[in-house]
């Protein structure tokens, strides 16, 4: 059998296209968020539990550490909650064109980095 298929594709060689670029990211961001919600739903209910829990996590969350989880989680959902508006769209037949998509990716980008930068400064 001559089989000329590739056997092992080197992902780094192909030249993907910025609307598969920000699909991609867009389902990495929704794994994140959901393992993301773990940690904030640790923290609420310790937070719950009464005025020690709730003390241990103002405190907790004073360090880098938790402020770069938190801004990464808020990061992912934003980043997220954009490209969602523009499937949503897409679904509604707005930007389904070869230039409506790379369009629709730039944007998603532009916002993204801006709703991201913004809630970087209140975070911090």
């Amino acid at each position: 059998m001559n089989n000329k298929r590739p056997v092992n594709l080197d992902l780094t060689k192909f030249s993907f296209p910025l609307p598969a670029l920000t699909s991609i990211v867009h389902r990495i961001t929704g794994f994140a968020l959901f393992f993301g919600m773990v940690f904030l739903l640790y923290a609420l209910d310790l937070s719950l539990s009464g005025p020690e829990g709730f003390a241990s996590i103002k405190e907790c969350m004073e360090s880098v550490v938790a402020k770069l989880l938190v801004w990464g989680i808020v990061s992912a959902l934003l980043y997220h909650l954009v490209a969602g508006i523009k499937h949503l769209l897409m679904d509604m037949g707005i930007g389904e064109t070869l230039e409506g998509g790379v369009l629709g990716a730039k944007l998603t980008i532009v916002f993204s980095v801006i709703l991201i930068v913004l809630a970087g400064v209140w975070i911090w």
